[in-house]
C-alpha cells in the first residue's frame, strides 16, 4: 500500500508541475491562483462519483420527455383522444425514448466537458429534472395535449438560450438572481422537489401509486394497467400492482438504505436492481410482456451495444406565426423559470465549491459560466431536449474532493461513452426510476429548514410557493404565486409603517429577512455606466463641488464630492489622531520584523 501511495503521490506531483496541471491550477503548478490540495487522481475519482450519482437522468429524462410524444403523429379518435391505445403511436414513442436517451447522454457529456474546461469548476450540466417536467407536462403536455407542440417548444428553448447569453454578458442574469428574496429561492427548489415526487408516484414516469380522480384531485392507484379506466383511474385492484411493489422495495427502500451508509452510487444501484429484475420475460413485473410492444422492446434490448441515431436532431419549428401568442407566453415562461432554476442552482454550486467572493457575491469566470450554461441550452434544443442546468448532484463530486474542471470533464467523458449503450438505458422501466425521482425530491426538500419561518412576511410566501408548485403542477405558476404573495403582504406592512410613521410595526419585525432592490455585490455594467454618464453630464453642466478638509492633530483627510452626499461620506471616514508615540512604536516593530 505504501508503494502504491508513493507512486500516486509521485504521479500527482508530476501532473501538477506540468503544463496540464498549470491549466487547471493543480497543486504544485506554481500558478499565482493555484488551488490548494488538488490532485489529478482525486479529480478523476470525484468525476466518476458525480457521474454515478447523476447517471439516472439518462433514463429518467428520456422517460419524462418521451411522454410528450415528441414529433410522433397521433391519429386521435373519439374513444382514444390521446392515442393511448394506438400501437403505431406507441412504437413511435418507444423509438423517441431511445433517441432521447442518446440525446440526453450526448448533451450531458458535451455540456459537462465544455463547462469544466471553460470555467475550471467541478460542476456538471444536464437537462434539469424540474425543467424537463415543466417542459413535458405543462408546456407540451402528455402526448402533445399542452399549450404548444413539441417542435415549437424546442424553438422557444433555442431562442431562450441566446437571450440568456445576452443577459449574462450585460450582467443582468447575475444581478436578477440576487434580487429575489432568499426564502423564495429556497422554497422554489423545495417545491420542485415535491413536484418531482408527484411525478415519481404517477403512472407515466413512476411507480403508479397515485392516479387522477373524478371527485377528488388525486386518489390512490397502484392497480395493474388492465384495470385502469379511460380517465386513468383504478376501477378495482388498487395497490396490487407487482411493478409498483417491486419499485417501492427494490428501488426506493433499497436505495434509501444504501444512502444511509453514504454509498455514492446508491441511486444507480437501485435503478439497476429493479431493471434487472424486470428484464426476464416470464414474470408478473416484466418490462417485456409477450405482446407486440413487449416483443419490439425485447428485440432492441438484445442488441446491448448499439448507437441509436438521434431522431430528434434539429426538429425545431420556426413557423411561429401559427400560434404567436402562446409561443411568446412559452418563451417568457421559460425565461423566468430558468432565471430561477438555472442561475440559482449554478450560483449555489459555486458557493458549495467555496469559490464565491464574500465581498462581491460573485465567483471567478461567472460570465463565462453563465454564457456556457446558456449556450448549452440552445444546443440542447437542437438535440430535442429541455433546458440544461447545473446539477445539484455535482455536490457529490465536490464532497469527494473535486475542486477543478477536471471533475466535470471526467463526468462528461463518462456520459459520452454511455451513448453507445442505448439499448440498456432504453430498457429501464418507469417503475425503476419512479422512486429515484421521489428520493431526489427528498434531497431537494432538505433545505426547507433554511426558509425564514420566524417572520410571517417571509414564511407565508415561501409556503405558498412550496404548496402551489406540486398542487398546481407547475413550477412557474408556483413561483409567480409566491412572488405575488410576497409583494402584497410585505407591501401592506410597509404602507402601514409609513402611514403610522413607524408606530405600527409587526412585533417580530426584527426577524424579517433582509431584502433590497439593490442586492449586495456588483451592479450590472449598464447601470453603473448610466450612473457614470449622468455624473459626467452633471459635472459639465456646472454643478458645484464642495471640498472639505477634516483635521485632527497632524492627520488630514480630504473629501471631495457633492454637498448632498457629504454626510454619507463623512460617516464612512474614520479619522485617528496622530500620536508621536505611534511613530516610535512603528519603528520598533519594523526593527523586530527585520
Amino acid at each position: 500500500m505504501n508503494s502504491v501511495r508513493m507512486f500516486l503521490d509521485s504521479f500527482n506531483g508530476a501532473v501538477g508541475k506540468s503544463t496540464f496541471g498549470r491549466i487547471f491550477r493543480l497543486q504544485g503548478c506554481g500558478h499565482d491562483r493555484e488551488i490548494k490540495n488538488t490532485k489529478f487522481t482525486t479529480e478523476i475519482r470525484a468525476g466518476l462519483t458525480t457521474f454515478f450519482t447523476m447517471a439516472y437522468i439518462i433514463a429518467v429524462n428520456a422517460s419524462v420527455l418521451s411522454a410528450t410524444g415528441g414529433n410522433c403523429v397521433c391519429k386521435a379518435t373519439a374513444t382514444d383522444a390521446l392515442c393511448d391505445k394506438d400501437n403505431d403511436y406507441a412504437d413511435c414513442v418507444a423509438d423517441l425514448n431511445r433517441s432521447l436517451i442518446t440525446a440526453t447522454a450526448a448533451l450531458s457529456g458535451f455540456s459537462s466537458f465544455l463547462f469544466g474546461f471553460v470555467t475550471n469548476m467541478p460542476v456538471c450540466l444536464g437537462p434539469g429534472m424540474g425543467l424537463n417536467a415543466y417542459f413535458a407536462y405543462q408546456i407540451v403536455g402528455y402526448h402533445g395535449s399542452g399549450l404548444i407542440s413539441y417542435n415549437l417548444a424546442l424553438t422557444a428553448v433555442f431562442v431562450e438560450g441566446f437571450i440568456f447569453i445576452f443577459l449574462s454578458l450585460i450582467g443582468m442574469r447575475q444581478w436578477l438572481v440576487k434580487a429575489i428574496p432568499v426564502s423564495l429561492k429556497i422554497a422554489s427548489a423545495c417545491g420542485i422537489g415535491l413536484f418531482l415526487s408527484e411525478i415519481g408516484l404517477s403512472y407515466s414516469a413512476g411507480i403508479g401509486a397515485i392516479t387522477g380522480a373524478k371527485n377528488t384531485p388525486l386518489e390512490v392507484g397502484g392497480c395493474p394497467s388492465q384495470y385502469l379506466d379511460d380517465s386513468g383511474s383504478c376501477q378495482t385492484h388498487r395497490m396490487t400492482s407487482p411493478t409498483m411493489w417491486i419499485g417501492i422495495f427494490c428501488g426506493g427502500i433499497f436505495t434509501a438504505y444504501l444512502m444511509t451508509y453514504k454509498v455514492k452510487s446508491a441511486m444507480i444501484a437501485g435503478i439497476a436492481l429493479v431493471s434487472i429484475l424486470s428484464w426476464p420475460r416470464d414474470t408478473p413485473f416484466t418490462y417485456f410482456p409477450h405482446n407486440p410492444q413487449g416483443d419490439e422492446r425485447f428485440n432492441f434490448f438484445k442488441k446491448v451495444i448499439n448507437f441509436h441515431p438521434i431522431g430528434t436532431l434539429n426538429v425545431l419549428d420556426w413557423n411561429v406565426s401559427k400560434d404567436p401568442t402562446r409561443f411568446v407566453l412559452t418563451l417568457f415562461t421559460f425565461l423566468y423559470v430558468d432565471i430561477i432554476d438555472c442561475t440559482a442552482t449554478l450560483y449555489s454550486m459555486a458557493r458549495f465549491s467555496g469559490v464565491v467572493d464574500a465581498e462581491t457575491g460573485d465567483f471567478p469566470r461567472s460570465t463565462l459560466a453563465y454564457c456556457t450554461d446558456a449556450l448549452c441550452i440552445s444546443i440542447g434544443a437542437l438535440l430535442g431536449c429541455s433546458p440544461v442546468t447545473a446539477f445539484i448532484e455535482s455536490g457529490a463530486g465536490i464532497a469527494e474532493g473535486g475542486k477543478t474542471g477536471l471533475t466535470a470533464m471526467t463526468c462528461g467523458i463518462c456520459f459520452l461513452i454511455s451513448m453507445f449503450f442505448a439499448p440498456i438505458f432504453a430498457s429501464i422501466p418507469p417503475w425503476a426510476t419512479g422512486c429515484t425521482l421521489i428520493l431526489v425530491g427528498c434531497l431537494m426538500m432538505r433545505q426547507i429548514v433554511s426558509v425564514n419561518w420566524r417572520y410571517i412576511g417571509d414564511a407565508v410566501p415561501a409556503f405558498v410557493t412550496v404548496m402551489f408548485i406540486p398542487f398546481g403542477y407547475s413550477a412557474a405558476y408556483g413561483l409567480i404565486a409566491g412572488l405575488m404573495t410576497y409583494a402584497a403582504l410585505n407591501g401592506l406592512i410597509y404602507l402601514t409603517k409609513v402611514i403610522s410613521r413607524g408606530y405600527v410595526v409587526p412585533d417580530d419585525e426584527d426577524h424579517r429577512e433582509y431584502w433590497t432592490i439593490k442586492p449586495h455585490g456588483k451592479l450590472p455594467w449598464f447601470i453603473t455606466a448610466s450612473q457614470l454618464l449622468a455624473g459626467r453630464i452633471g459635472h459639465h453642466n456646472g454643478q458645484q463641488k464642495d471640498t472639505t478638509s477634516i483635521k485632527s492633530g497632524e492627520s488630514q483627510v480630504e473629501i471631495r464630492g457633492d454637498s448632498k452626499n457629504l454626510d454619507q461620506e463623512l460617516d464612512a471616514v474614520v479619522v485617528i489622531p496622530k500620536d508621536p508615540r505611534d511613530e516610535v512604536l512603528r519603528k520598533t516593530q519594523s526593527q523586530d520584523w527585520c
